[in-house]
């Protein structure tokens, strides 16, 4: 009996099932690739960015699993818990676009303008200005 490994049967994969989303022939690299990108971009935000912190943790947990897998698309994939790997490629792509916007944006910095009186209060919750 032939039996497909997982490599293999990502090379045999002709559709992810679901529209607009294709095969990628060699997921794992092009994805370790990504959240380096990611990582070296975060790198620009100050440490002290609490967006930073938590990407970060998230990216660096998300390479560990990649890098551990000794090229497991299926034991990634289970890991990451993101649906197929191309999703989570998909994924980590996102972030390294929301990554260099927030550089761009420069978002750990104070506000231009003092925010209106009551606009960051929630239900009953009140911060201080």
């Amino acid at each position: 009996m032939f039996r497909l490994t997982r490599p293999l049967f990502q090379v045999l994969k002709r559709t992810t099932g679901i529209y607009g989303l294709e095969v990628h022939p060699d997921p794992l690299p092009e994805l370790t690739k990504t959240l380096e990108s990611t990582l070296s971009t975060l790198s620009s935000i100050p440490q002290t960015s609490v967006y930073r912190q938590g990407v970060e943790a998230l990216v660096r947990n998300k390479l560990n699993i990649v890098q551990k897998s000794n090229g497991d698309i299926a034991a990634v994939e289970k890991q990451l818990d993101e649906g197929q790997i191309e999703q989570s490629l998909d994924i980590a792509s996102d972030e390294l676009s929301l990554a260099t916007k927030m550089v761009e944006w420069k978002a750990w910095e104070p506000l231009e303008e003092k925010p209106e009186r009551g606009q960051w209060e929630y239900i009953g919750e009140t911060t201080s200005s």
